[in-house]
């Protein structure tokens, strides 16, 4: 260790951003001379040497600076850190020692403290000085004493600044501390991005597993990147696991333990080896903990204090209600990996004779954890510590640790305890791998079952076996909602990297394994043949589909539906023979795709194997009916639909009432559409699995919105929003920012409208959502139609309605023909598209005699009032409205109003426009569609009935001079709208729109439109 004044610059940090603010401000503080002291504090590997390096640089030309970083091996020696920091001819032994007034053996605090203060000034000499101290922990205790001492009299006047890196705070406590956080998912990929500059390419899979390994640590993400190779990070080749390059920095995490007591060792490695069997995050049951240190010899009273005080194991371990976390992540694995084997596989086996215990009694009850101390309403009697210390471990706070049982065939021992067991197996366990295969079934969670599917993965003997099961464990993550971990387990379904040593996988502590349209697929039963067999053969028979038909269904969710529709196609072939069940669920997962890319024939072709593959009463009718509606065979198919809308077999079953909501769709029985989803959803939330809860929840929100309520379609899809990104599903979050997006379309606002609209072309183009983007489209052109644009709402649909490549979804584009008859209608385009919004209205009218729709017969008339000459168009707006009365809905009706009022007032018959035009306000009002009740409140003040302005206009703004009107033309006008545009949206001629816009001119004291448009838009 030794002083230095030169300090290299350090390469960019990433996602350190506030940290290096925080760092300049206390330079710049310095520079004006007012010192002070920082203590940046995080474990070993995040980053506080690389900040310290980069104020160091800073500073380097404004002023000297002093570096120094300590050495754990002369910790013992006292002063050791000041010599390093100033030099031995200062703070040594000898002389030099008796000089400075420090003896020899018998060091002086005080003097120190002034022979540091004084040398200190000295360097200040020569402008602000900047000391900085690398892993001030590792000083010995009298240098940190002496340097804490002098860094908390920095202040106003004073020209020097201590900055110090530390494991914790801990040492250097009354110093401002700031605390490092790991990197952010953003900030750790852009690194990445930077470590692997020149490979060939990263692979996606292979990015996540490193990202996740390294868990933000920056040290360990450049540690992992480089010992791959290039084929590695390509994806050519399978990854090793684990993954190398870690043990430096789990080494550093470790050397912390060097210095705690045997009990503390023993009780973080008993906490650390806890966690193996829990799911990701979930930290440790703490009865579980009490008992094994109990039975580890470990003193009670010290076990209450680490376990339910808090105290006694310093800031390593914290307890969030009955569970224990390590403070970081990487300190469990620095723990399990410093162990020693044998302690290692002594704590393992423990557990696992406590979880067996608890397994064969049942488990606790729930009084026993009021009975431990430090837990809300526990007594603090000794009989009642006691008692619990003798108690089995009570795991009832979550489904997530429940123990597998069945009626019939309970497994040997709880899956917990075969995990436990499978951490201390010294290399393959063809019995314990069957062991953890058997139990690995519901109602154990599925993040749970893809562990211990993992587990015996790595236990497995034979290769075909082994990739069995890691598919297996793919299925069960993909259900988990962690699709970044099924795609990893999916690329170790190849032939393991040679020289892998097949017993490193259960026992290595550094492994990352993580514990922790059309008819929806349905999801394996609980207790499918994949999970609940113990006969290898039977695994290894779905092998070659096993893999394909997760692939499948992961694309399904987040890639390229047509790569789904085929994978799942293939999958479906290669399980028939060994597993009918998901053979079927596969053709559903394909028409799912076919659907969702707008691909009828594909469609009709997953249906059509559907329906020649034998199935249960429940997926009988369904695909044959689906099919013949599409092929023009719409009696025979409503008639087996109609039998879908109460399906058989498990009245519980998500899938199946999924299922008979698409149908009640497709019959127009909308309002079964509501019930069959909203059944749908509480089936999911009851059962699972939550991958099903974004589709749920889209479902139900569609229905909704064909119902008219709009509000419980927006809640619903806003939740299922935020379900589909938890569960990693891209393809629902874009389908559902496209319901969104026609919710606001009706209630607004238009910005709101764009957002989602945009969200919902960006995730579906590159997946080719044929049915997102239609949707998505309609609403954009929709709340064009309610800010006045007919024109722009006319060039957003014709490409969806017309014949052409660019044609929308075969099942939701005649839903906006409605919509495009009266954009085009309105931009006065009646004239040159007469031809295509004959025939557009021709395919409406053809799809409503057939569908149970009660809206669209009303939709049908408007459509054709809009189109027939004068004479004809008042009856057609009459029978419209007769058809609205019997079918409700306030919105489509009230659109219809505002239609109507419109075509009268253009023909002056302002008196009767009033009428129609005020139901048209009341029912937009009635149903929250802003935008368009201040289009109907606009076109009711122009036909001379007061309505109360806009707030907006009325706060003495530049309109509040205006007419309704005026002020009407004036907005479109600083829109940038011309004189015939502005016409067109208001059903006004230009001549009028003219005259109107010389009196807003004169009023406003402007001469032009761009003074116009610079006045309302500041």
């Amino acid at each position: 260790m030794t002083p230095s004044t030169t300090v290299r610059s350090p390469l960019r940090l990433y996602g350190r951003d506030d940290e290096l603010a925080t760092l300049e401000n206390l330079l710049t503080l310095l520079r004006r001379g007012d010192g002070g002291a920082l203590v940046l504090a995080a474990p070993p590997g995040l980053g506080r040497t690389a900040l310290l390096r980069a104020a160091a640089e800073t500073h380097r030309d404004r002023g000297p600076v002093l570096w120094a970083t300590a050495a754990s091996s002369e910790r013992a020696v006292p002063y050791s850190g000041l010599r390093a920091l100033l030099g031995s001819d200062v703070v040594g032994s000898g002389a030099a020692a008796s000089d400075a007034g420090v003896a020899t053996g018998a060091p002086a605090p005080g003097i120190a403290r002034d022979a540091l203060a004084g040398r200190l000034r000295e360097f200040a000499d020569g402008g602000p000085l900047l000391v900085c101290v690398d892993d001030a922990h590792a000083w010995d205790a009298a240098s940190r004493a002496a340097l804490t001492f002098e860094a908390r009299r920095p202040g106003a006047g004073s020209r020097t600044t201590f900055l110090l890196s530390a494991a914790d705070g801990t040492a250097f406590a009354g110093l401002p501390t700031l605390r490092l956080a790991p990197l952010d998912d953003a900030a750790a990929s852009a690194l990445l991005d930077r470590l692997t500059t020149g490979a060939e390419g990263l692979d996606p899979v292979v990015r996540a597993e490193i990202l996740h390994d390294a868990g933000g640590n920056p040290r360990l993400l450049a540690a992992l990147a480089g010992r791959l190779t290039p084929d590695q990070l390509a994806g050519r080749t399978p990854l090793p696991w684990p993954l190398p390059g870690g043990e430096a920095v789990l080494a550093a995490h470790a050397e912390r333990l060097d210095d705690l007591p045997d009990r503390t060792r023993t009780l973080l490695l008993l906490a650390a080896a806890a966690q193996e069997h829990e799911p990701e995050g979930a930290g440790a049951d703490a009865l579980l903990l009490l008992r094994a240190g109990t039975r580890g010899g470990l003193p009670r009273a010290f076990l209450d204090r680490a376990l339910f005080d808090g105290t006694g194991v310093g800031d390593l371990l914290q307890r969030a209600g009955s569970r224990v976390h390590f403070a970081h992540r990487l300190t469990a694995r620095a723990v399990l990996h410093h162990a020693p084997w044998a302690r290692r596989r002594a704590a393992h086996e423990l557990l696992a004779t406590l979880l067996t215990e608890a397994g064969d009694r049942g488990g606790a009850d729930d009084s026993q954890v009021r009975d431990v101390p430090g837990l809300p309403g526990a007594p603090e009697s000794r009989t009642a510590r006691t008692t619990t210390a003798r108690t089995t471990t009570a795991r009832t706070t979550t489904a997530r640790t429940t123990t597998a049982r069945t009626t019939t065939a309970p497994p040997a021992l709880p899956l917990a305890a075969l995990v436990q067991r499978a951490c201390a197996a010294p290399g393959p366990d063809a019995a314990l791998a069957a062991g953890l295969e058997a139990a690995a079934v519901a109602p154990i969670p599925h993040a749970a079952r893809s562990a211990a599917l993992v587990r015996a993965a790595l236990l497995s003997t034979g290769p075909a076996l082994r990739a069995a099961r890691f598919a297996a464990a793919a299925e069960q993550a993909r259900l988990a909602g962690d699709p970044a971990l099924a795609r990893a387990l999916l690329a170790r379904t190849g032939p393991r990297p040679a020289g892998a040593d097949p017993a490193a996988g259960p026992g290595t502590a550094a492994g990352p394994v993580r514990s922790g349209g059309a008819g929806p697929v349905a999801d394996p039963a609980p207790a499918d043949p994949v999970t609940a067999s113990v006969h290898a053969g039977a695994i290894t028979d779905l092998a070659p589909g096993l893999a394909p038909y997760v692939h499948g269904m992961l694309a399904l969710r987040s890639g390229p539906v047509a790569d789904a529709h085929e994978a799942l196609l293939a999958a479906a072939a290669l399980l028939a023979p060994h597993d009918h069940r998901r053979s079927l669920d596969a053709l559903l997962g394909a028409a799912e795709a076919a659907w969702a890319a707008g691909d009828a024939l594909g469609y009709l072709d997953a249906m059509g194997r559907l329906a020649r593959t034998p199935a249960g009463e429940d997926l009988k009718d369904y695909p044959a009916g689906m099919s013949a509606v599409l092929e023009g065979r719409t009696a025979e198919g409503h008639a087996r639909l109609r039998r879908c809308l109460a399906p058989g077999g498990d009245p519980g079953d998500p899938a199946a009432l999924l299922r008979a909501g698409v149908a009640a769709l497709v019959l127009g029985d909308i309002a079964a559409a509501c019930r069959a989803g909203a059944r749908a959803l509480a089936a999911v939330r009851t059962a699972g699995p939550d991958t099903l809860l974004p589709q749920a929840l889209e479902h139900l929100a569609y229905a909704e919105l064909r119902a008219g309520r709009h509000a419980g379609a927006r809640a619903h899809a806003l939740e299922g929003l935020h379900a589909a990104r938890r569960t990693g599903q891209p393809n629902s979050s874009a389908h559902l920012h496209a319901v969104l997006a026609l919710a606001a379309s009706v209630e607004g606002p238009a910005e709101v409208c764009a957002a989602h609209g945009e969200a919902a072309l960006a995730g579906a183009a590159p997946h080719g959502l044929a049915q997102a983007v239609t949707l998505a489209t309609w609403a954009r052109a929709r709340a064009d139609l309610a800010a006045g644009r007919p024109g722009e709402a006319a060039a957003r649909l014709a490409p969806l309605v017309k014949a052409g490549p660019g044609r929308g979804h075969f099942a939701t584009r005649t839903l906006a023909v409605p919509c495009w008859v009266e954009a085009a209608v309105l931009d006065g385009r009646l004239s040159e598209e007469s031809r295509a919004l004959h025939a557009a209205v021709d395919e409406f009218a053809f799809w409503a005699a057939r569908a149970a729709d009660p809206g669209a017969p009303a939709q049908l008339a408007r459509c054709r009032a809009l189109l027939a000459p004068a004479d004809e168009a008042d009856a057609r707006y009459a029978e419209a409205l007769a058809h609205h009365e019997e079918a409700g809905g306030d919105f489509e009706q009230a659109r219809t109003h505002l239609l109507y009022g419109q075509w009268l007032r253009r023909r002056r018959r302002t008196r009767e426009a009033r009428g129609p035009l005020r139901d048209a306000l009341v029912g937009f009002q009635r149903c929250s569609a802003r935008a368009w009740a201040e289009r109907a409140a606009g076109e009711l003040r122009a036909a001379g009935e007061p309505v109360p302005a806009p707030r907006r206009d009325t706060a003495g703004g530049p309109l509040a001079r205006l007419t309704p009107q005026q002020q009407r033309i004036a907005r479109c006008v600083a829109e940038g709208a011309t004189n015939r545009e502005v016409a067109s949206r208001l059903s006004l001629s230009p001549r009028t729109v003219d005259h109107h816009l010389r009196n807003v001119f004169a009023a406003l004291a402007i001469r032009s439109r761009t003074e116009l448009a610079r006045l309302l838009n500041p």
